[in-house]
């Protein structure tokens, strides 16, 4: 394993690393900086973002510009504002003892006059978003000449919003630049031009797959119909109660909606889209960024640049038409080493969708079943409990009445109080999902020749599974989604493998393929969870005696 030390950075630099607590490179940082610090060569890095590219090509940028001189040397150029205000503050902090270096941030949105008036006291690195860069540019309030170091970031995302015109133009204005170093999550044709026409014989780091997903998230996807795909986000968020995350949509009119909707029914959420001004962008990120919002609802390009490391969830409420996108929206969750969930609502005909996707990312989006109501409800009932065992219950303006609030609860049991708040606090939402309907699409067999079908609806075909039982159920931490994760993962078995489960709380039931139940029962039988024996066999085949012993809970 490398440390920074050993990759060739001043000790000014590593100084302020060590004041940041940074002690090991990333793998980008790792085989970008030595290359980078020498300056001359043209570089070309692939990966994920998240994955601390910033310090990759803001290191070496501060060791390789000259302090004495007070004119740009080195420009950044990347998508968006908050990503160019971000790239800003992290130089501020590696260039903490290289006192006499200046690094500034110009973006649009803001006063352009005071932007040249700091320019004007001799910045040596700036970081820009391509449109503002043009304006200084065409009023010359800003000169290029002398720049040697073009940083081209988050170079996929900048073509994606329409910006290949103007990244010519920056580099057609960059004449005497010695190397540019471009860094993109994805290798697309439109990238590879570039590097073609601006580049020679650049120098070339891939970590991980080219387009390839990042390997701390986990994809998953859910089949609902069409017009349920509303209540399957509200019961994934319900289901999941410290999410802080982002739901996608295509147009900025869905985002707008989805937001209306979420809000009415009393959700912390805003909406991040084109239509909104500067100002309530700011207002909107600086609410997410202190988590007084537990969810964004964000179109692509409103999204393009969010620097958000603790972002736990992205929900792809609509898949994106170009899968590549696929890639960018999940790459906000998962980031600085963290796991993150990927989250993709679809009806029946988007499969084809998924496997598009998964082709290109290389990863395998899971199929999982959206949780019932019940399982919903217990999940939102005990996460409320736990909060309220975790709250502070220390010197409080409630110590003074406190004797009297005993007096008042004395007569009154603990359950009974335990009860009166579970109500007080979650009545109307345990009184929403008492009668919730079931929103998974799951595959159906056509009846035989002028079968009619039961109830209007087809019926599974008769003798296609076998009915299993296992010594385990909700009391073990199980509820539907995760107890098929657990099946599926233990005997390696398909989701279509698996037919009807039933959970109860000391043991559960589960129907597999005829054909397959043998594999399931070899995988699980006998096996260790949290140390007891697991005990799988044919539900048919256990006697009554048996049955009544595998209620006890050992």
């Amino acid at each position: 394993m490398h440390s920074f030390h050993e990759l060739g950075l001043k000790e000014n630099i590593l100084q302020a690393l060590n004041d940041l607590g940074f002690e090991t490179p990333t793998p980008i940082q790792t085989k970008a900086i030595p290359v980078l610090i020498s300056g001359t060569k043209d570089f070309v890095g692939l990966a994920q973002t998240g994955t601390g590219k910033t310090a990759a090509f803001g290191l070496p940028l501060i060791q390789l510009v000259d302090e004495d001189k007070r004119h740009p040397q080195a420009l950044i150029v990347c998508p968006t504002r908050e990503l160019c205000v971000q790239i800003n503050n992290d130089l501020k902090s590696f260039r903490k003892y290289s006192e006499s270096i200046d690094s500034e941030a110009v973006y649009g949105g803001t006063s352009i006059s005071v932007q040249i008036k700091t320019l004007k006291k001799g910045i040596q690195i700036i970081a820009a978003t391509p449109g503002r860069l043009i304006d200084l540019i065409e009023r010359k309030a800003i000169d290029l000449n002398k720049v040697k170091y073009v940083v081209l970031d988050e170079a996929d995302e900048m073509l994606n919003m329409g910006f290949r015109d103007d990244i010519d133009f920056i580099l057609d204005n960059t004449p005497n630049r010695e190397s540019v170093w471009l860094f993109s999550a994805t290798m697309p044709n439109e990238v590879r031009s570039i590097a073609s026409r601006f580049m020679t014989s650049p120098f070339e780091v891939t970590i991980g797959k080219k387009n390839a997903a990042n390997s701390n998230i986990d994809h998953q996807y859910f089949v609902m119909a069409a017009h349920h795909r509303y209540d399957a986000l509200k019961r994934l968020i319900d289901f999941n109660p410290e999410m802080y995350g982002i739901v996608f949509t295509r147009t900025k009119a869905g985002a707008q909606d989805i937001t209306e909707k979420l809000t009415k029914d009393g959700y912390a959420i805003e909406a991040l889209h084109g239509d909104l001004s500067q100002q309530q962008r700011d207002r909107v990120m600086k609410k997410f960024r202190n988590k007084t919002t537990q969810l964004l609802v964000a179109t692509d390009v409103a999204a393009r640049g969010i620097d958000v490391d603790s972002v736990t969830h992205v929900i792809n409420y609509e898949l994106p038409d170009d899968p590549e996108v696929y890639t960018h929206r999940s790459g906000r969750t998962g980031r600085a080493g963290k796991n993150g969930l990927c989250f993709s609502l679809c009806h029946s005909r988007e499969i084809s969708r998924i496997h598009q996707i998964e082709n290109l990312i290389k990863t395998t989006i899971k199929k999982m079943e959206l949780p019932d109501a019940s399982d919903v409800s217990r999940k939102k009932l005990f996460h409320f409990m736990d909060t309220l065992l975790q709250s502070e219950s220390g010197s409080s303006e409630v110590d003074v009445y406190i004797s009297e609030i005993i007096s008042k609860f004395e007569h009154i049991s603990k359950e009974e109080i335990l009860k009166k708040i579970a109500i007080l606090e979650l009545s109307s939402f345990l009184e929403y999902y008492a009668d919730a309907e079931d929103l998974n699409v799951r595959k159906t067999f056509a009846p035989a020749k002028n079968a009619k079908p039961a109830s209007g609806k087809f019926e599974r075909r008769q003798g296609g599974y076998t009915r299993l039982f296992i010594n385990v159920g909700t009391k073990d931490g199980f509820h539907k989604s995760n107890f098929l994760q657990f099946l599926l993962n233990e005997s390696g078995l398909r989701n279509a493998s698996i037919g009807k489960i039933e959970l109860k709380e000391m043991n559960s039931w589960v129907e597999v393929e005829n054909g397959l139940a043998g594999k399931m029962i070899g995988k699980l039988n006998g096996r260790k969870y949290k140390n007891r024996n697991l005990r799988m066999n044919e539900a048919n085949s256990v006697s009554k005696p048996q049955q009544r012993r595998n209620f006890k809970y050992n």
